[in-house]
C-alpha cells in the first residue's frame, strides 16, 4: 500500500467519525498544552531569576560568614567595619567594596507608616550594586564617618510616606529616631523575591547606633574582571579566616548563584514537564481505546481489504496511520493552544512565561510518538483478523 493512499484513507476514516475523532483527539491536547505551557512557566522564571540576579550588577563576589548552601544553618557574623578595612586592603581599591546590617523596621512620616528593610550601608553601594537615585543625592563617606542621620528610601517606600510630595529635606523616624532623607532611589521591583523598592539605605555607622551593635551581616565586591573573580574570592576567605579563625567564610560569585537556581528551577520544568506528561499519557490510552472500538466496528471492512488482496501489514499500518494522524492533528492544536495560555498569562498575570521551541518540539514529538506507541496493539488486531471470519461479521 502506498504510504500517500494510506494517509488519504486515514483521513477519511476519521472525518467519517468527526465527533469521535475529536473527543479522542481532546485528551492529546490537553496534554500537549498542559507539557507547552507548564514549560513556559518554568523556563520564563528560570529567565527572571536570571535577570535580577544579573541586575544587581556585573562581576559581583558576595563573602559572609557560614556556608551560603541551601539548606545551611545561618552564621552569627563576626565581622564588624575593621574586617571590611581588611578587605579592602586585599581588593586594592575601597570603592569597590560595601558592607550591609540590615533589619526590618517601621518607618514613619507624620501619620504615615510603611514598613521596610532599612540597611545600614557604605557610601560606595550605588558603585558595587547598580542602583540608580532618582532625587536628591547618595549619602557620601562623610556622612558614614559622622554616622549622621541621613536616608536615601526606595521608591514604594516614598511613595507610602509622602505621596505626590518631593521627600527631599523632609524628616522620618525609624525606631523613633529622626533621619532626614536626602534622596530615592529610582524603582526597581523586586529581585530574588525581595522587594528593591521598600528599602531604606542610612549610613551604616548610623544604623549600629541605632541597632545598638557594631556587626555586619556581609560583605559585597565589584571585582575588577570577571577571570580572576575566583581567585579574588579566596584571597578575602583567606584573609578573613586568619583573622577570624573560629568562623568559616563563603565567597559566592553571581555564577555560582545563577547556577544553584537554575538547578532547582530546571528541576521543578522538569516536574512541572512531568505532571503535564501524565495527562499526555492518559490522551494516549484513550487514542488506543478509541482505535480498538474502530477495528471491532470496521471488522467487516478489514475482511473486504483482505479478500481483493490487502496483505496483513498492509491492514495494520492503515490503523496506525490513522492513531500517528489523530495525535498529530492534537499535538499541532495543542501547541497553538499552550502559546496562546502562555501569552495569556504572561500578558494577564505577574507569572512569567517564556515558550521556548525546544519545548514546541518536545510535546510535539512526544504527542507523534504517542501515536505510534498506542496505535501498536490496535494495529496489530486488525492486521492478525482471519480473513473468513472478518467477512462474516455482523
Amino acid at each position: 500500500m502506498r504510504l500517500a493512499e494510506g494517509w488519504r484513507v486515514a483521513r477519511n476514516a476519521l472525518r467519517s467519525n468527526r465527533t469521535r475523532s475529536g473527543l479522542t483527539m481532546l485528551g492529546v491536547i490537553i496534554g500537549v498544552a498542559a507539557v507547552v505551557l507548564l514549560v513556559a512557566i518554568g523556563t520564563g522564571a528560570k529567565r527572571e531569576v536570571e535577570e535580577q540576579v544579573e541586575g544587581l550588577g556585573s562581576n559581583l563576589l558576595v563573602v559572609v560568614p557560614g556556608r551560603l548552601d541551601f539548606g545551611a544553618a545561618p552564621a552569627v557574623s563576626r565581622l564588624d567595619l575593621s574586617d571590611v578595612a581588611a578587605v579592602s586592603r586585599v581588593v586594592g581599591d575601597p570603592g569597590r567594596v560595601t558592607a550591609t546590617v540590615a533589619s526590618g523596621e517601621t518607618v514613619r512620616a507624620g501619620s504615615r507608616s510603611a514598613f521596610g528593610t532599612v540597611q545600614g550601608v557604605l557610601e560606595t553601594t550605588p558603585r558595587v550594586f547598580v542602583r540608580d537615585v532618582a532625587r536628591g543625592t547618595y549619602f557620601r563617606a562623610s556622612d558614614v564617618d559622622g554616622a549622621r542621620r541621613v536616608a536615601v528610601l526606595g521608591s514604594t517606600v516614598a511613595a507610602t510616606l509622602f505621596g505626590d510630595r518631593d521627600p527631599v529635606g523632609q524628616q522620618i523616624s525609624i525606631a523613633s529616631v529622626r533621619f532626614r532623607v536626602i534622596g530615592t532611589f529610582a524603582p526597581l521591583g523586586q529581585s530574588l523575591g525581595v522587594d528593591r523598592d521598600g528599602e531604606v539605605h542610612v549610613p551604616i555607622t548610623a544604623a549600629h547606633r541605632l541597632y545598638g551593635t557594631s556587626r555586619i551581616d556581609g560583605i559585597a565586591v565589584r571585582a575588577p574582571d570577571r577571570e580572576r573573580i575566583s581567585e579574588l574570592g579566596d584571597r578575602i576567605v583567606g584573609e578573613l579566616t586568619a583573622r577570624h579563625p573560629d568562623t568559616e567564610f563563603s565567597a559566592v560569585t553571581q555564577e555560582q548563584i545563577l547556577g544553584v537556581l537554575g538547578d532547582i528551577l530546571g528541576v521543578l520544568t522538569g516536574v512541572l514537564a512531568a505532571i503535564a506528561g501524565v495527562s499526555l499519557l492518559v490522551g494516549g490510552v484513550g487514542v488506543s481505546n478509541i482505535m480498538l472500538i474502530s477495528v471491532r466496528e470496521r471488522t467487516r471492512e478489514i475482511g473486504l481489504r483482505m479478500a481483493v488482496g490487502a496483505r496483513p501489514r498492509d491492514i495494520g499500518l492503515q490503523f496506525l496511520l490513522e492513531a500517528v494522524l489523530l495525535t498529530t492533528l492534537g499535538g499541532v492544536a495543542g501547541v497553538a493552544l499552550g502559546i496562546t495560555g502562555a501569552w495569556s498569562v504572561a500578558a494577564l498575570s505577574p507569572v512569567p512565561a517564556t515558550v521556548t521551541g525546544w519545548s514546541l518540539a518536545l510535546a510535539f514529538g512526544v504527542s507523534a510518538v504517542v501515536g505510534i506507541v498506542f496505535g501498536v496493539l490496535p494495529a496489530r488486531r486488525a492486521g492478525r483478523l482471519d480473513p473468513v471470519v472478518a467477512l462474516r461479521a455482523e
